[in-house]
């Protein structure tokens, strides 16, 4: 139902940085997967989560998040909410990751480095 219809990709399964693009030009984000409601948060795009539940709440706890659940009414109001209320889909936009800042590795080498320095002084 959905080919065919212009705004909308329908995809074989994409490979991350193919992956990362396509949410990068999405409008907004409709998905079951837990690694996509991780991610989408942090690339501005309002994601909604075709699952009952998650394992993930983080994201739905902010407000970047919405279980909508698998209800072809429930998918359908809340997409069309996120389209055509812009203060909407302002409120769930919002460019932040729950699930940290992305700046771990540089924190853990920044430790270790540190660590390293102070065991080669006093190993002097």
């Amino acid at each position: 139902m959905l080919a065919g219809q212009p705004q909308i990709s329908l995809a074989e399964p994409l490979d991350y940085p193919e992956l990362v693009g396509a949410m990068q030009a999405a409008k907004l984000i409709l998905t079951d997967s837990g690694g996509i409601q991780e991610e989408a948060p942090a690339l501005a795009k309002p994601v909604l989560v075709l699952r009952a539940v998650t394992e993930r709440p983080e994201a739905v706890e902010i407000g970047a998040a919405k279980l909508v659940g698998a209800s072809r009414s429930a998918i359908v109001a809340e997409t069309s909410r996120l389209l055509l209320d812009p203060a909407h889909y302002a409120s769930m936009a919002l460019g932040t990751s729950p699930y940290g800042d992305g700046r771990a590795a540089q924190r853990i080498r920044d430790s270790v480095c540190g660590y390293l320095r102070v065991e080669a002084a006093l190993t002097r």
